[in-house]
């Protein structure tokens, strides 16, 4: 089935989403603040032949690895030419990956030798590719660490700001934004390190002139929920909104990455615009196959015109995914910006979300997926990742079994791809204090292990070994899914909603039920979940006429199968054009039925 003008997708793609300094740490200390030598951390070493192959098993065709980029953290490399940073601009002990410091270069905790560093990551690129799955990792353009210093970077490269005019608060080709003759103020932050950094004993972090915050923050002295620890990029927005860079012309939304950038050849573009080219560049170069882009929306699709089509014209296949919150620009980023990818947060997650709370019904799962219409492919779904609630929390689902029907719906909804988070597929529910992370969230700013994930590493044989049966079955459920997601050829083909056919006309069809079908010229799958964790539900199902008409059915006795365990087998009956499947659904169970 083609999607677009441009790029074939006939089957799923599954995105493991890795906090790269967590996975292979086996240090179960978990001290709040905790310093590297207490609680430890990951290595890209970990990564190992054996582990690769196990992530692939799982059903994963693209690695995304979080927090590759050199960024700010409390560690002294000075041994190695890097300079420490400051700990009033650093978030927690081992630092934001979303600060970078270098983006030439590669975070040093994660090397066993640190002098050594990109070529330990190279190496892991080089076994991603080995085991059959590609490489993804951060880019953040509208912001970088208080502290940038490019230690190694290419001939010709010039750090950020290096030829700004600091005297005035904007021009086209500054890479940041400054706020004269002012000096930055550290906010009224909680004592960094835990309390253990004593101000006064250490010399202060100067800023002069202060330049806007990362957020936004036009102030000197930002608020203490700033993004403080970070400054803005200048994209040629001035400070009142208007844009001092080209328009892209009337109907570029269905024109090719290859006349986006032609378009750009002969433009005049800010500065910045040219530093992030060369830098995706530098990376696909080296191998990595895609970006995940962080809070892209605060950034003009513009310029994701300008980039995308750069690294599309190296990489056609580049998988590139976003950010975007803002439903209203989902079509922009998309069709003007290039993105193959963005995120499914407000419309599927939120409403997953909400259903599992109970403040509402399913249903309007089935509006939310028609809405997307020409875009539902380029959403991405997702459950969990480093900036939300672990799906097992008490704060989200509660229980890993309450999880599993929201995770058959988000990977078997859409044509879209599909991510998991590290530890998802184990149960995780994040109730570590890490220090300045806290609870529910897998902390990203400290040393920390995470324990259900590390049952699964087994002190580095990613066996699963230390799994409790419950956890090792969950897992199993996930690897099951996901490979078939990639080999069902009706999850790329078409949606139609039951949902509406059954709620109102069939008795013991309870608010907690969710169905709706997905076929393909070969294969015709009826997915049922219950979301209720404590109701089970006996009904006869029932699939409109329209749906038998669209498969080409006659009246008879069919019978369906369970795709994922193989051992529920039912009837689907047609009489007079409609079909019925009597059922019973225990509580958080969920069906793929398929013939």
């Amino acid at each position: 089935m083609k999607k677009g003008k441009e790029n074939k997708v006939d089957a799923k793609m599954v995105v493991y989403h890795v906090f790269t300094r967590l996975f292979g740490n086996t240090n179960t200390t978990n001290k709040p603040w905790g310093t590297i030598e207490e609680n430890g951390v990951g290595k890209f070493n970990d990564f190992s032949t054996k582990a690769l192959k196990e992530i692939k098993k799982l059903g994963v065709t693209h690695i995304w690895y979080t927090g590759v980029p050199h960024h700010a953290l409390i560690n002294d490399y000075t041994s190695i030419g890097i300079s420490n940073d400051h700990p009033t601009v650093v978030k927690g002990r081992a630092g934001s990956p979303y600060a970078v410091k270098d983006y030439y270069n590669v975070n040093p905790d994660l090397a066993v030798r640190p002098e050594n560093r990109l070529q330990e990551f190279e190496d892991l690129i080089a076994r991603t590719h080995a085991a059959g799955m590609k490489v993804i990792i951060d880019i953040v353009p509208n912001h970088i660490a208080r502290k940038y210093e490019g230690k190694t970077n290419p001939r010709g490269v010039q750090d950020f700001g290096a030829n700004d005019d600091t005297s005035v608060e904007y021009s086209k080709n500054n890479n940041f934004y400054y706020i004269p003759n002012s000096q930055f103020e550290i906010p009224d932050i909680v004592p960094p390190l835990g309390g253990e950094y004593d101000a006064s004993q250490h010399e202060p972090f100067v800023e002069i002139p202060a330049k806007w915050t990362g957020n936004g923050s036009r102030m000197a002295k930002p608020d203490r929920n700033d993004w403080y620890e970070t400054v803005k990029i200048n994209y040629g927005v001035r400070p009142d909104g208007s844009y001092d860079f080209p328009f892209l012309p009337w109907g570029y939304d269905t024109e090719s990455y290859k006349v986006h950038f032609d378009f750009w050849k002969d433009k005049d573009i800010p500065d910045s615009w040219k530093k992030f080219r060369d830098i995706a560049l530098y990376w696909t170069k080296k191998g990595v196959d895609g970006f995940r882009y962080d809070m892209a929306e605060l950034v003009p699709f513009e310029f994701w015109s300008y980039l995308n089509s750069s690294i599309k014209m190296k990489n056609p296949d580049a998988f590139l995914m976003a950010e975007v919150y803002n439903p209203e620009q989902y079509y922009n980023y998309i069709k003007m910006g290039k993105m193959d990818y963005l995120y499914d947060k407000v419309g599927t997650y939120d409403k997953l979300k909400d259903v599992i709370q109970g403040r509402s019904w399913p249903d309007e799962l089935s509006h939310i997926q028609q809405s997307l219409g020409g875009i539902e492919h380029h959403m991405l779904k997702f459950l969990d990742n480093h900036d939300e609630q672990r799906l097992a929390s008490p704060e989200f689902a509660g229980t890993p079994e309450r999880g599993k029907p929201l995770m058959v719906v988000t990977a078997t909804i859409s044509t879209a791809p599909v991510m998991i988070y590290f530890g998802q597929e184990v149960g995780e529910a994040a109730n570590e204090d890490g220090g300045f992370g806290t609870r529910s969230r897998t902390s990203i700013f400290d040393y920390v292990g995470v324990p259900a994930h590390q049952r699964w590493v087994n002190n580095g044989k990613f066996d699963g070994g230390q799994l409790s049966e419950s956890e090792a079955s969950l897992r199993d459920f996930y690897k099951r899914l996901l490979n078939f997601t990639l080999e069902s050829s009706a999850l790329m083909g078409e949606f139609q909603e039951i949902q509406y056919a059954n709620r109102y006309h069939v008795h013991g069809y309870d608010t907690g039920i969710y169905s709706y079908v997905r076929w393909s010229d070969t294969e015709k799958l009826i997915i049922v979940t219950n979301f209720s964790s404590s109701t089970s539900s006996t009904f006869d199902l029932k699939i409109p006429n329209l749906v038998i008409e669209k498969w080409g059915l006659t009246d008879g006795n069919y019978k369906i199968v369970d795709q994922l365990y193989k051992k529920t087998k039912l009837t689907l009956t047609i009489a007079n054009g409609e079909g019925i499947v009597p059922m019973t659904i225990a509580p958080s169970e969920s069906f793929i039925l398929g013939f």
